[in-house]
């Protein structure tokens, strides 16, 4: 794998978790991990919480059944230093899959962090954490308002004006 550029560096994770803030429709998404005695939370949009799930979805269904049970040891090792805990909105993310180890890496840039800067986190995670995360990351997603089937925005308590219905009435699902 490439070499990469990080501020902090978690390793391999031991937990990581996913979960929505507040009420369908005025939502926030946040990562919570852990790295020995590192901790951090991750504020993103729902569009890259989806994004990312599906990425990890595409590498595991392109591996052969032999290469995704395949786990020789991650590239780097869980955080070994003191109490540390990071908390930002992310602006990008970027994230790879090492092969021979079956884990991905992720590199977490900060929405102030500029294109050419180190990344503000990186870590590693297995493959099975990377499985159990898509899935979680996918529900969380999907508890939101229900979708038009006309025109795919949410639909509020209130309904919403469906521009494919020329907006003439409010469809409530």
């Amino acid at each position: 794998m490439e070499q990469y550029q990080s501020n902090n560096s978690f390793g391999l994770l031991t937990e990581i978790g996913v979960e929505a803030v507040g009420k369908p429709g005025n939502r926030t998404f946040r990562l919570s991990l852990g790295a020995g005695e590192a901790q951090a939370v991750l504020w993103l949009e729902k569009e890259q919480l989806q994004q990312l799930a599906i990425y990890i979805q595409q590498i595991e269904e392109s591996l052969s059944p032999a290469k995704s049970s395949q786990g020789n040891s991650v590239p780097e090792d869980t955080w070994n230093g003191g109490p540390t805990f990071v908390e930002f909105q992310v602006g990008g993310l970027s994230m790879g899959h090492d092969s021979p180890s079956n884990a991905f890496l992720f590199l977490i840039y900060g929405l102030d962090t500029e294109e050419n800067f180190p990344a503000d986190l990186s870590f590693w995670i297995s493959g099975e954490m990377a499985d159990n995360l898509s899935r979680q990351a996918l529900q969380v997603c999907a508890a939101g308002r229900p979708r038009c089937f006309l025109c795919d925005k949410p639909i509020g308590p209130d309904g919403h004006k469906c521009m494919r219905s020329n907006g003439h009435q409010a469809y409530k699902g």
